[in-house]
Formats: structure tokens, C-alpha cells, sequence
């Protein structure tokens, strides 16, 4: 139920990075989150919205998991896309900017880990 728990705490942050991307970006909470200028915020809001996107593709994979009615699938289902998003978080942190690691790919660390001892 722990490892459940935080899986769906995990979905719930993509689904909020989804928000801030691809509906936030060049609004003053999306400004503030992620440090850029209103200008910047311009020049990027289709990459950003295209980075949202993609994040929902790994909250949607996440919350398929924990409805999926056979547990031994589900358990395949959450190991991998929380290694999809620890390898989205870790390749955040090289390029961009380390924050992410702690934000993005740690959750999914402490689920995956979570998992694995149920």
C-alpha cells in the first residue's frame, strides 16, 4: 500500500509538471518555477508544451498501474515507468539543471525502492 501510496504521489507530481508546461509556462507561477524571463518563456512555450506532453505520457503510465487488475503486470507497469521517469530526471539533472534530480527522479527512486521491498 506504501509503495501504491507513492506511485500515485509520483503520477501526481507529473501531472502537475504537465500543468506547469504546457498550461503555466509563461504565466507567473510557471515563470517563477522554472526562472525564466517573460521573453525566454515566449521563445520556448512549444518546447515546453511538447516536455508537458510527455510528462503526462509518463503520469498516464503510472496511474495505468496502479488500476491494472492483474498485480503482477501492475508491478511491471510501475517498475517501468518509474524507471522512465528516474532516466527523465537523471538526464534533466545533467543538462538543465540538478534541482530535478531531487524533484523528478528522487520520488521515483523512493517508489521504485518502496516497490521492490512490498
Amino acid at each position: 500500500m506504501i509503495a501504491n501510496i507513492l506511485v500515485a504521489l509520483v503520477a501526481t507530481l507529473h501531472v502537475f509538471f504537465l500543468i506547469l508546461e504546457m498550461f503555466l509556462w509563461d504565466k507567473p507561477l510557471g515563470l517563477k518555477v522554472f526562472r525564466n524571463s517573460p521573453e525566454k518563456a515566449e521563445i520556448t512555450k512549444v518546447l515546453a508544451a511538447n516536455q508537458g506532453l510527455y510528462n503526462g505520457f509518463l503520469a498516464a503510465g503510472l496511474i495505468w498501474s496502479l488500476v491494472h487488475g492483474n498485480p503482477a503486470f501492475a508491478f511491471q507497469v510501475k517498475a517501468f515507468f518509474l524507471l522512465c521517469v528516474i532516466v527523465a530526471g537523471a538526464y534533466g539533472a545533467a543538462t538543465v539543471s540538478t534541482r530535478i534530480l531531487m524533484v523528478q527522479a528522487l520520488p521515483a527512486v523512493i517508489a521504485l525502492l518502496a516497490l521492490y521491498f512490498a
